[in-house]
């Protein structure tokens, strides 16, 4: 028998939409929040020359700024105070969960449920304003380093652009915390995917220009369209797909009364690592021939050497693209899901996989089945990503069409739907109890 929640989701209607009163707010809260960072992107950073900028960018659009371009949402191209984005804040929180696994007193904190959470949050901000000063300092010293980029080089543009980018930042992160809390969906996921979206008009536009030219070829413009809706389907396809475990509770005596045993299922999604292993892999990997460029082809002849082979498409590239998104799949798998702990809360509650011990036995169940469901989502991630990438560096197709910004717009879009689609679910839960209360109190 279908249940009564499944029969409302399967229902959900969305002119229902016009009576969420609530659900409106959070809507349009959100709305003005990433129109605000929208605009942030366009305020330039004080004492850059745009026009040398322009020349600079373009030189170095392929390597690691072109990719961190599309994640500012166009902020680095114009140099703007969101220029660092929300990127600082990523990496403090990939940090302090990385902390967690090897310092005890950070772990004990995680374990103490809201006040624990609080207290790590807070960890996590005084990091990212560390980490966004020494990049903020590190661009600082990289613009004076590139021609004639800054107009009054010295300790003052130094200063100044070290803390015009960390406040951005920091507005950033409060921003998206806003978001997260009154308005719908998760506030530092939308101002990424707001940021790549706003840029994807133009770089279809510039597609179409090279198409015009003759630079592309009409079908292959037509292919990377339909690449395009295909690798959208397979991302939906694969993000849904978990492997469920099955468990099941004992019977239970509350009182006088005898509770049967229930079953339930554990989820285990088949990409638990998210888009983190394509980021971390391409920043590694576009870090060395951006460095290069910078330095103006100076340095030792192995470092250009090594620089000339990691550049796109080449095949130590994309075997080096390949191994090291396979291994962050593992790696961060491995962090942010705990075998042990899982079987652990299973064995308090008196939850057990049927046929399996509890305890022990099944955080090595857990662990084999976890592993092997990870080889598929280490797969899948190499297949979205590659295949773009093949296509940036042969047919000049811009970053926005590869497969890093296709997995964010479509994963952070699946997790708003689906708040959207609870909020609904939750307003007609409300509609139908006050409904049944009106009849209740008309029959009596």
């Amino acid at each position: 028998m279908v249940s009564a929640a499944e029969q409302l989701a399967a229902n959900l209607n969305f002119g229902q939409l016009a009576k969420a009163d609530e659900l409106k707010k959070r809507i349009w809260f959100t709305l003005g929040a990433l129109l605000v960072y929208r605009l942030g992107t366009y305020i330039p950073l004080p004492g850059i020359d745009p026009n040398i900028w322009e020349q600079v960018f373009r030189s170095q659009s392929g390597g690691i700024l072109g990719m961190f371009n599309m994640f500012a949402g166009g902020g680095i191209h114009r140099m703007a105070i969101f220029a660092l984005n929300i990127m600082p804040y990523i990496s403090a929180s990939i940090i302090v969960q990385l902390l967690t696994t090897v310092s005890p007193q950070l772990e004990a904190l995680k374990k103490e449920g809201e006040a624990g959470r609080k207290t790590l949050n807070q960890y996590t901000r005084y990091l990212t304003v560390i980490l966004a000063l020494f990049q903020s300092y590190g661009i600082a010293i990289g613009l004076e380093g590139a021609g004639n980029v800054v107009s009054d080089p010295g300790m003052f543009f130094r200063i100044s652009t070290a803390i015009t980018l960390t406040g951005g930042t920091m507005f950033l992160m409060w921003l998206g915390e806003q978001i997260t809390s009154r308005g719908i969906g998760n506030g530092i996921s939308l101002i990424i995917l707001a940021g790549i979206v706003a840029e994807l008009p133009s770089a279809l536009a510039n597609m179409l220009e090279l198409g015009r030219q003759g630079a592309m070829s009409t079908g292959l413009i037509l292919i990377v369209i339909v690449m395009a809706v295909a690798v959208i389907a397979f991302i939906v396809f694969m993000e849904r797909a978990q492997r469920r475990l099955l468990i099941q509770y004992p019977k239970r005596q509350v009182g006088n009364k005898m509770f049967e045993g229930q079953s339930s299922h554990l989820p285990l999604k088949l990409n638990t690592s998210g888009v983190i292993p394509p980021i971390f892999a391409s920043s590694l990997l576009l870090l060395p021939t951006t460095v290069a460029n910078f330095n103006a082809g100076k340095g030792p002849e192995w470092f250009q050497w090594i620089t000339t082979q990691l550049s796109h498409g080449r095949p130590l590239f994309l075997f080096m693209y390949l191994a090291l998104i396979v291994f962050f799949a593992f790696f961060y798998t491995a962090i942010v899901f705990n075998p042990t702990e899982t079987a652990d809360n299973l064995k308090k509650h008196g939850g057990f996989i049927p046929g399996i011990r509890p305890g022990e036995r099944t955080a090595e169940y857990i662990d084999y089945v976890l592993s092997r469901i990870t080889v598929l989502g280490a797969l899948y991630l190499a297949i979205v990503c590659l295949i773009p990438e093949i296509l940036i560096s042969y047919a000049s197709v811009p970053f926005y069409f590869g497969g890093t910004s296709l997995l964010i717009v479509v994963s952070v879009t699946m997790d708003t739907v689906s708040q959207v689609q609870g909020y609904l679910l939750a307003h007609q839960y409300e509609g139908l109890i006050r409904k049944s209360k009106l009849r209740g109190g008309r029959r009596r």
